[in-house]
């Protein structure tokens, strides 16, 4: 699996590291984080997967101003995460083909229809295969030259940069996703 800190510690850009990643690398770092999240399910409950834990931290720019600063639930975090590595995927596949993308290509899935560890294990599942997917139908003779710059101080990146933006986004929420399954399972006496 990749090791994104030379980008968090904003060490380099992501075209930079891309030029030392290969596709296999994408495939490879794909499954880790998947496989990861399901693993934070081990002995999980319906309950756990909708608990609210406490995260006096909890601020999302993005959101509605009700839901600004609401914690996540694991579920949430869940749908957030799989809909960026998916967009990530999908941009990418775009500029492998030697287009560049004018517009995001994101769908979320609404976070309150995700009630059960079962439904969790079936969005990462087919998150997965969406994800690889985009990675197989990929040109043999991809256009890396083809770039774009969805976030300037990330600066241009191709499609193993755009790829990489959805996945270094996915990996940065392990660490809240067994947070709030460690609080979850804390709650109902079970860690």
């Amino acid at each position: 699996m990749l090791d994104f800190s030379p980008l968090t510690e904003q060490k380099q850009m992501i075209g930079e590291f891309a030029a030392t990643v290969t596709k296999d690398d994408l495939y490879t770092t794909t499954n880790g984080i998947t496989d990861q999240m399901l693993a934070l399910l081990e002995g999980a409950e319906d309950a756990d997967v909708v608990f609210v834990p406490n995260d006096p931290g909890a601020n999302d720019p993005g959101a509605s101003e009700e839901e600004r600063e609401m914690a996540w639930t694991f579920g949430h975090i869940v749908v957030h995460t799989t809909a960026g590595v998916e967009e990530g995927a999908m941009l990418a596949l775009s500029l492998a083909r030697g287009v560049e993308p004018k517009e995001r290509s994101r769908y979320e899935t609404h976070w309150t229809t995700i009630t059960s560890v079962e439904q969790i294990r079936q969005r990462l599942q087919e998150s997965r295969r969406m994800a690889l997917s985009m990675l197989d139908a990929w040109p043999d003779a991809p256009h890396m030259d083809v770039t774009q710059t969805p976030i300037p101080r990330f600066g241009p990146m191709n499609a193993i940069g755009r790829y990489i933006l959805g996945a270094m986004h996915a990996n940065g929420h392990l660490a809240q996703l067994a947070e709030a399954m460690r609080q979850a399972k804390a709650a109902r006496g079970a860690a």
